[in-house]
């Protein structure tokens, strides 16, 4: 049988280090563990990753690329309530594929220097394109909100949507693991916005909620 290239073999070290971080957490999954998980030897691992650090280091290289992708916001347009409801479920979608990098984020910032050089800024992402998204609403005449209750808002829902995986865990942490929380963050998240909009937008919002809600 022919040998499997090596990108190939680095490519299924990240998939089964992210399958056990998402499901064990990450301080409890050893390269060891990854390795016996896999059927290949720690010294097969550590020639491809020397140290668990490069495994995370790698996820969390790969997360960042495929966030910031999702919160490219519209630029040709004024943005819409759906632009924020496909906002929020890309956002999430991202955040549930990565769980772990929430979970454990002020952990992993502590002991990881990558990680806590750059998740700054992904935050900073994420509370950018949503004040530009509200800020299109309100250029829509969609919503009422000064440019302080449009920082505030943003602010808040980058807020919950990066802290919410920890807070839901906490209150349930026996519940399976099965993506419910992802849609309860994402309507909490949806609820904010809520107050601010013009009648007709604030029912077409209810009625994108209501999927998550339900």
């Amino acid at each position: 049988m022919a040998r499997k290239p090596q990108r190939r073999t680095k490519e299924r070290i990240l998939e089964t280090a992210l399958a056990l971080f998402n499901r064990l957490g990450e301080p409890s999954v050893t390269p060891s563990a990854i390795a016996e998980e896999m059927g290949i030897s720690p010294g097969n691992l550590h020639y491809h990753f020397p140290s668990k650090e490069k495994i995370v280091e790698a996820l969390f290289t790969a997360f960042r690329a495929e966030i910031e992708h999702t919160l490219a916001a519209p630029e040709t347009r004024p943005s819409d309530v759906e632009d924020v409801w496909l906002f929020l479920h890309l956002v999430f979608e991202a955040i549930w594929k990565y769980r772990f990098l929430y979970r454990d984020i002020t952990d992993l910032v502590a002991r990881y220097r990558l990680i806590e050089r750059q998740f700054r800024l992904v935050l900073a992402h994420k509370q950018t394109t949503a004040a530009a998204i509200l800020s299109g609403l309100v250029a829509r005449g969609e919503m009422t909100a000064s440019p302080a209750d449009v920082e505030a808002l943003a602010a808040n829902m980058t807020l919950i949507a990066t802290y919410w995986l920890s807070f839901d865990y906490v209150r349930r942490p026996r519940s399976a693991d099965d993506g419910a929380a992802l849609a309860r963050g994402a309507y909490q998240v949806m609820a904010l916005a809520a107050p601010y909009l013009a009648p007709r937008e604030r029912a077409l919002l209810d009625h994108l909620a209501e999927r998550y809600r339900s």
